[in-house]
Order: C-alpha cells, then sequence, then structure tokens
C-alpha cells in the first residue's frame, strides 16, 4: 500500500507551461524583483538573479541536489529627496502646529475675556460742561474732563493727525497690522530710535476701553482680540470717533474736546493745524510731551506729526510749513484759575439740583467771565503789592446781583496753590462789618439815623470794649456812629435790644452759621463765611428782601432737555422799606464821612460797611450799589496776625478796584429808600469835619493838625409809628 502510494505520488511542479498564462487554478509563487531585497540595484542584478533562479529551479525539482551557490548580494541603497523639499516639509510642519500653538492661546485668552455676544463699549462717564452766563465755557468736571464729540464737528486734519503719527495703515488693516508689527520688531531688534509697540489705533482704543494698563504677552493678545472684535463691530470712522473721545492727554483730560480745551482754552472744533498735530503726537507720552509742562519737546514732536501728514498728502506742502513756522502754544487759564471755585461750588450744589446722570450734562451759571477775571486780578494784584507789607497772604471776594445771582467768586489768591474756597467755607470773625444786623434791630425798635447815643467807655463784667482810636466822641447819632464804626455805640445798641435779638436778626437776613448770643456778639465775634455776609447785605441793597445767593441758573443734558431751571425764590421780605432805605442811608455814610471814603465812586450812591477782627486777623470790606453787593475777606489760613490790616485799607482798595470796573458803562440807580433819609449836604460836611480823629481819618495828615472833633447836636429822633413797631414785633417774635 505503501510502495503503492509511492508509485502514484508525483513531485509538486510549480513551473507554467511555456505559452501558458497561469490562470485561477494556478498558484504562481515567483518573486518578481519588487519583492526581492535589493529589489532597487541595476540591470545586470536583475539578469544575473533571474539566470540564477531559472537553474536551481531545474536542478532543485527533485530536493535531493545540491545546494545552489549564489553570488553575494549587494547592500540596499536608499532614495534620498532633495534638500529644498525636505525643508519645505519641515516649515509646513511647523507652520501647522505654530497655527495650532497660536490657536490654542488666542483659544485660551479669549476664554478669559466676556462671551463676544456680550461685549459692549462701556459708557464713557458722563462730563459737566459748566458755562459762565454767557455760555462761554468756564470748566469741566467729571472724569473725563471734557465732552463728547463727533467726528464730523471737528476740522478734518485733526483726526488725520492721529492716523498719520499713530497708524497710517488704519484704513487698510483688519484691526491688527503685520507690516506695523514687523516694522516694530525689527526697530526693537536694531535698537534704533524708541523702541515700538506696533499698536494700531483700534488695539488702542480696546487696550483704553477693555484691559488694564498692564504689559505683557497675555494683555497682547486679548488687545488684539478685542481689536478684530471691534473692527468688526465699528466701521472705520466710528472707531476713530471713539478713539478720540477715550484717549488721554494727561491733566486729567480724557478725549480731544478735553485736551484742547486744557491746553488751548478752545474747543476741539477751533483747533489749529499746529495745535491739531501737537495734539496727536502728545498721546504718545502725555506726561513728557504736555506742551505746559515741556513744551520744546511738545512742539518737536509736533513737527514729526505734521511731517507725517505731508508725506501721507493729508495736508498740503505749505500749510504744513505755515504750522511749522508757527507751533503752537499752551493757552493761558482763562480767568485765572480762579474759574475752578466757582466750578468746585457748583459741584457742591449740583446734587440739590438734579438726581443721578449718565450722560453729559451743561450747567448754566450766574458767573461773568470779564467780571470773574477783573474780581481775580484786583485781588491778587492788591497782595502782590501789599500782601506781604501787611503780612496777608490769602483772600477772597464774593460779588452778586441784589437778587442773589452770584457774579464773580473768588475762593483764594492761586486755585493751583490751593484749592480751599475761602469765599464758602472758611467762617471767620466779620468785626464791624457785622454791626447793621445791630442797628437793623434797633431801628426796627424805633431808632433812626438821626437817634443819639453816647460814645463813652462801657463795662460789661469783666468784659470794657474800646473804640479802635481809643477816644469817645460823647453824644453822637447813629448814622455817624455806625460809619464810624464805634465799638462802644454799637455794644450799647446791642444791650439795648438783647444779643438774642441781634442774633435772629442776622439769621432772618439770612446769615447760617452759628452764633454765639452774648455782648460781644455787637461787635462780630461768631465766624460766619464770606457768602453769607454778601448774601445778607444783599436785603438792604433790593429794599428788604432775603435772598439766598445761588450760581446754577439751569441745567440740561448734552441735547438740551432741561433737568432743572431756577425759578422765582427766596427769604420773601425780611426788612421793611422804610427800615432798609434808613440802614441804606447810614451805611451810604460810609462812603461820605466813615471808613470807606477812600472806595467812593463818583456818580454812585453806595453803602457798606468795613470790618477788622481780633488782633487784626481779618479785614473785610462789604459793600454795595442798587445793582451790585461785593464783600471782601483778607487775611491768614491759620489765623496768624496781619500788620494791621484793617477793613478800611486793603479791602476797601480792593473792592473799588473791582466795582468801578463792574460798574462801568451802567447807570446809577438810587439805593431803595436812602433819599429819604440822606444827610443834607451841609450837614454831611460838618460831620466829616466832626469826626477828624477817627480812625481811618486823614484830615490831620493833610492840615497838619490834630483839632478836637466837635460834638454834633441831638436831633429829635423821629418816631416810628407804633404800627411798624407791632408789624416787626408779630413778624419775626421781636419787642422792645
Amino acid at each position: 500500500m505503501a510502495n503503492g502510494r509511492g508509485r502514484d505520488r508525483g513531485e509538486p511542479n510549480f513551473d507554467v507551461p511555456e505559452g501558458r498564462v497561469a490562470g485561477p487554478g494556478t498558484l504562481d509563487l515567483r518573486l518578481s524583483h519588487q519583492d526581492r531585497a535589493g529589489g532597487g540595484v541595476a540591470s545586470s542584478g536583475r539578469d544575473g538573479g533571474a539566470k540564477g533562479r531559472a537553474k536551481g529551479g531545474a536542478k532543485g525539482g527533485s530536493g535531493t541536489g545540491a545546494p545552489q551557490r549564489r553570488s553575494p548580494a549587494r547592500k540596499p541603497r536608499k532614495r534620498r529627496g532633495s534638500f529644498l523639499g525636505r525643508l519645505a516639509y519641515g516649515c509646513v510642519v511647523l507652520g501647522l502646529w505654530a497655527v495650532i500653538g497660536v490657536a490654542g492661546l488666542v483659544a485660551y485668552h479669549a476664554s478669559q475675556l466676556p462671551p463676544i455676544d456680550q461685549l459692549a463699549v462701556p459708557k464713557r462717564p458722563p462730563n459737566i460742561a459748566i458755562l459762565a452766563s454767557d455760555g462761554s465755557l468756564m470748566a469741566n468736571r467729571g472724569e473725563t474732563g471734557g465732552r463728547v464729540v463727533s467726528i464730523k464737528e471737528l476740522p478734518p486734519y485733526l483726526p488725520r493727525a492721529f492716523v498719520a503719527i499713530e497708524d497710517r495703515r488704519f484704513y487698510g488693516h483688519f484691526g491688527v497690522d503685520p507690516v506695523g508689527i514687523a516694522r516694530a520688531v525689527a526697530q526693537n531688534l536694531t535698537r534704533r530710535g524708541v523702541a515700538q509697540g506696533g499698536s494700531t489705533l483700534t488695539q488702542q482704543l480696546a487696550k483704553n476701553l477693555f484691559l488694564t494698563p498692564e504689559r505683557s504677552a497675555s494683555r497682547k493678545i486679548q488687545e488684539a482680540i478685542l481689536a478684530l472684535w471691534l473692527e468688526h463691530k465699528y466701521t472705520k470712522d466710528e472707531i476713530l470717533e471713539l478713539y478720540l473721545n477715550r484717549v488721554y492727554f494727561g491733566a486729567g483730560a480724557y478725549g480731544v474736546e478735553a485736551a484742547a480745551q486744557r491746553y488751548f482754552g478752545k474747543p476741539a472744533k477751533s483747533v489749529s493745524l499746529a495745535e491739531a498735530a501737537m495734539l496727536g503726537g502728545l498721546v504718545q507720552a502725555p506726561s513728557r510731551l504736555a506742551p505746559n509742562r515741556n513744551l520744546p519737546a511738545a512742539q518737536a514732536r509736533a513737527a514729526q506729526v505734521l511731517a507725517a501728514m505731508q508725506d501721507l498728502g493729508f495736508v498740503p506742502a505749505q500749510d504744513a510749513k505755515v504750522a511749522l513756522a508757527q507751533p503752537a502754544k499752551p493757552a493761558g487759564s482763562r480767568g485765572g484759575g480762579s474759574a475752578n471755585y466757582v466750578a468746585d461750588l457748583v459741584m457742591d450744589v449740583l446734587d440739590d439740583f438734579v438726581g443721578k446722570f449718565e450722560s453729559d450734562i451743561v450747567v448754566q451759571t450766574t458767573v461773568d467771565t470779564s467780571l470773574q477775571a477783573t474780581a481775580e486780578r484786583a485781588l491778587v494784584d492788591e497782595l502782590n503789592k501789599q500782601g506781604t507789607r501787611y503780612n496777608v497772604h490769602q483772600g477772597a471776594l464774593v460779588s452778586m446781583k441784589p437778587d442773589g445771582a452770584i457774579r464773580a467768586l473768588i475762593g483764594g489768591r492761586d486755585y493751583a496753590q490751593s484749592q480751599f474756597n475761602r469765599a464758602t467755607t472758611a467762617r471767620r470773625q466779620p468785626g464791624s462789618s457785622f454791626k447793621p444786623f445791630v442797628y437793623l434791630a434797633a431801628v426796627e425798635r424805633g431808632a433812626t439815623p438821626d437817634s443819639v447815643r453816647e460814645d463813652a467807655p462801657i463795662r460789661i463784667g469783666n468784659w470794657a470794649p474800646e473804640n479802635y482810636s481809643h477816644r469817645y466822641e460823647g453824644s453822637v447819632t447813629l448814622r455817624s456812629a455806625l460809619a464810624q464804626s464805634l465799638n462802644t455805640v454799637a455794644v450799647r445798641l446791642g444791650q439795648e435790644v438783647g444779643p438774642k435779638a441781634v442774633v435772629q436778626t442776622a439769621q432772618r437776613l439770612g446769615i447760617s452759621s452759628p452764633l454765639q448770643a452774648n455782648g460781644s456778639i455787637a461787635l462780630g465775634t461768631s465766624e460766619v463765611t464770606p457768602l453769607e455776609m454778601v448774601g445778607a447785605y444783599g436785603a438792604f441793597a433790593n429794599g428788604g428782601t432775603g435772598v439766598i445767593p445761588y450760581v446754577v441758573a439751569s441745567v440740561k443734558t448734552a441735547g438740551g432737555k432741561v433737568l432743572y431751571r431756577r425759578g422765582e425764590g427766596g427769604l420773601g421780605r425780611v426788612i421793611d422799606p422804610n427800615a432798609a432805605g434808613m440802614m441804606n442811608a447810614m451805611m451810604h455814610e460810609t462812603f461820605v464821612s466813615g471808613t470807606a471814603r477812600k472806595g467812593d465812586i463818583a456818580g454812585w450812591d453806595l453803602a457798606g460797611k468795613t470790618g477788622t477782627s481780633q488782633d487784626f486777623r481779618d479785614a473785610w470790606f462789604i459793600g454795595y450799589s442798587g445793582t451790585l453787593v461785593t464783600g471782601v475777606w483778607l487775611g491768614n489760613d491759620d489765623g496768624e496776625p496781619t500788620k494791621k490790616a484793617s477793613g478800611g485799607n486793603l479791602p476797601v482798595e480792593i473792592w473799588k478796584s473791582y466795582m468801578s470796573v463792574a460798574l462801568k458803562g451802567q447807570t446809577p440807580v438810587p439805593l431803595p429808600g436812602m433819599n429819604r433819609w440822606r444827610r443834607a449836604p451841609e450837614a454831611a460836611t460838618t460831620a466829616s469835619v466832626a469826626s477828624a480823629g477817627g480812625p481811618e481819618e486823614i484830615l490831620g495828615q493833610i492840615f497838619g493838625t490834630n483839632p478836637q472833633p466837635a460834638q454834633p447836636q441831638p436831633r429829635r429822633r423821629q418816631a416810628q409809628p407804633q404800627d411798624d413797631r407791632n408789624f416787626f414785633e408779630k413778624l419775626f417774635g421781636v419787642g422792645e
């Protein structure tokens, strides 16, 4: 069986007969040259291999032949591509990884920002524009320092100045400028000039709107993301307008309007080409390039801006040449810095008129800018001239119409040096300028200007007040006593009516500071503010109506919507017209024969009262015409005594310097009710000679004599009708 099988079994044959193709049922196990190791060798190798295979196949069919001897195989050779190809391939790979990395960084930092659909440009803090009575801008208040302006209301060269120097490809890029970044990198690497940042205007805006001033790679990435969002959300002009209204220019000025007002004293729409170039160059380094601090550097930077504008065709060469020849200069502050005292007062009272507001508002005041400047000059010039001599370092001035509208307000010698508003906040002893309230209380109880009192020593407990001159006139009329500021007469009147009545009278006229109802109140020992005193004197000037001094006339939105408008207001009638006439007649005598003679202005009926506090610490004068009430205070903030500065010298001189200008061109008007009680001219002359020994007197110096004052003859007191006394008792709760 075994042998039978062996005979029938044939050897396998893997050859395909010649001329026959291996069919589906035929197994072809031959190796192609691609299947062999070293298949990439030369053709001679491949031919030799084929012969070997044929020869080996014939002998190996029996499986018993000797091993076929093979020639050694050649070492395979690797295929090599070009160097440039491999470099390109590597760059592509690295580029892909870089893109992935950047995308990851962008995604990470974008995740730190609010969602895009929730992004919104934050509201600009509202600006408060404070205008004078004629509509001119006095000051801006708020966090920005200026109102929002439209790009359409600006001269074309102003926005172009920023584009030329900060981002010349602004209208061509998509928020991020690759060319600008490359230029900045090259500039920084070669260390030529100032280091460059490569930020576009859009990126700068994004930083101002959304980010902190931190300088880091993370912030720059977020800045770029936000810049792309801004470019998608807004047009180029809208982005530029946002930028111009948000960028910081130094000195507390945010936005081009605030900067134009701050540095040039004019609105942005009125700046010249040279000024526009200076503003455009300023944003690079506001503190270093501010024209009011470093004008040469500011002008040099402006020249660079003009060159860039000319290079880009933004301005004609001739215009640029003119601007270079006439560089911009900062303007002096209009009305000096004193307008800021008015602005501070406005901000103090604004909450009383309007509630919370989120957009720009405009406050119209009662202040006259020309009078404000005149008042400042009068005060500052006098202090510069004589302040050292009298050891006086500070002062305040308030001027208002008899209805309470403030026309000028100076809170100190120099706002830049001290922002403390002495006109509205400093409480100081008014001295004899408080005496009219004592005399008014006496008049309301039956006294008249011709009533007589004794000027003689007086003692109240341990207190023995004396006159300024340490002399006594004997029997004098109230008219003369007030004009000569005789202390003993004022104290006697105060005792007659009672200190409480004096306090009530002053409060009725508008004095709101705490007053001490004691014997010395007649000499003005309780502290008050200049604004209170001027307001109280307003009742005399207008014939008896109490006033509340005010500075705000109206408040509107930037669009013109009225938020507040002042109506009729005040304290009503606080002095009987007849009593007001008597007070005006007595205080008019101060200019005729009393302590304010040097303040007289020809052609005008004037009235007022000087005041000097203890140890010459305070010097006052408050005087008025029928159209204007003005008060002046001088002294030192620390209460240091002056060198005999009194109400009759420096304050009167400042008052006259101001009022001479303020009343110029006006038609003189009489003081209410005064003519009925005016002293006859001959009597006034007699009184002037009789009072030659007063503290402010100069007749003795003129004539070289020291005449004894003549005693005026007592005049019969003109009794006030009983109905009038009853009227005041019922109205004000006072009696004899």
